[in-house]
């Protein structure tokens, strides 16, 4: 017969599986975000003003060009982060709150600019903090 510790031991933790779905479940929001944030980027950098709500003296005027550009790195770097993060990699759930804190900036100086859009983003971008902060805690 085995020992019960023994018998503990080999079965994962429920803070173990609840980090493992959360570290799981934000990979999938920064992966699905960033793809959003890259078309979103992609749609400024073709579109231009055209399809933007004109907005007069906002604190943060950049032109199309430039928000586009912005927005086509940082979602391709959330894409990015988020594939590694389902590696399991510690390093990159801590850059993977960083891009999510940068992206969530950026889209809130996007909010006059494409207020719905930017709206969803930030939404997805506080699911994804929550969610590897929950699995970088539940680790220590």
């Amino acid at each position: 017969m085995t020992s019960s510790s023994s018998r503990r031991t080999a079965q994962p933790s429920t803070s173990s599986l609840w980090a493992a779905g959360a570290s799981t479940f934000a990979a999938c929001i920064m992966l699905m975000a960033g793809i959003f944030q890259a078309v979103q980027g992609l749609a400024a950098l073709v579109n231009g003003t055209d399809f933007l709500v004109r907005t007069e003296n906002y604190v943060f005027t950049f032109n199309a060009t430039t928000w586009g550009w912005i927005h086509l790195i940082l979602g391709i770097l959330i894409a990015v982060a988020g594939g590694f993060i389902l590696t399991g990699n510690i390093v990159a759930r801590s850059l993977g709150i960083a891009l999510a804190v940068f992206s969530a900036i950026a889209n809130f100086l996007w909010l006059p600019y494409y207020p719905i859009w930017a709206i969803i983003i930030i939404a997805l971008n506080v699911l994804v903090i929550w969610g590897l902060a929950k699995a970088n805690l539940a680790e220590v």
